[in-house]
């Protein structure tokens, strides 16, 4: 009888971390993945980044894959020295009919298209302008020879003499 219990206790045990890992399963777990569909995506100027709102990016001109299932996105571009740019992006769905054609899913616009503006130019920052240092006086030069055709005397350079006092 003992190896009879034996074999009962392991039975158990694994019915029971089976059940275990069946309560965990969701029906989500069920569903299959959505289809993935591109969208074609450029820019002018070409080389941006284009990113979507569901996650995925390239750099331009390229694909973006989209689920089948998803809402109305936007792509945002991106390139040094332009402006950011989003365009959005409407998704219609067709259910077509079981016997004559498949459903499908159109993206307006497609491709999807960003035309970037250039940055305008940066404005040079002024500065103030510092203030420059008093130049030093020169050393005494000696005084330039009257010209004789000037009609106006030549100035004084000794001082007038001093005034008695009264």
């Amino acid at each position: 009888m003992n190896g009879w219990m034996m074999r009962s206790v392991i039975v158990v045990a694994v019915a029971s971390f089976g059940l275990a890992g069946c309560s965990s399963l969701s029906m989500d777990a069920l569903k299959p993945a959505p289809k993935m569909i591109s969208v074609q995506v450029d820019s002018v100027p070409p080389g941006a980044d284009a990113t979507s709102s569901l996650g995925s990016s390239c750099k331009t001109p390229c694909a973006l894959s989209v689920p089948d299932n998803a809402e109305s996105f936007s792509v945002a571009f991106a390139l040094p020295n332009y402006q950011p740019l989003s365009v959005p992006v409407q998704v219609t769905r067709h259910p077509g009919d079981y016997f004559t054609s498949q459903p499908t899913t159109t993206f307006d616009p497609n491709p999807v298209v960003g035309e970037l503006q250039a940055e305008p130019p940066k404005r040079p920052v002024r500065r103030k302008p510092r203030k420059r240092a008093a130049p030093k006086p020169a050393a005494a030069a000696p005084a330039p020879a009257p010209a004789a055709s000037s009609a106006f005397p030549a100035p004084q350079t000794t001082p007038p003499p001093a005034q008695p006092a009264r």
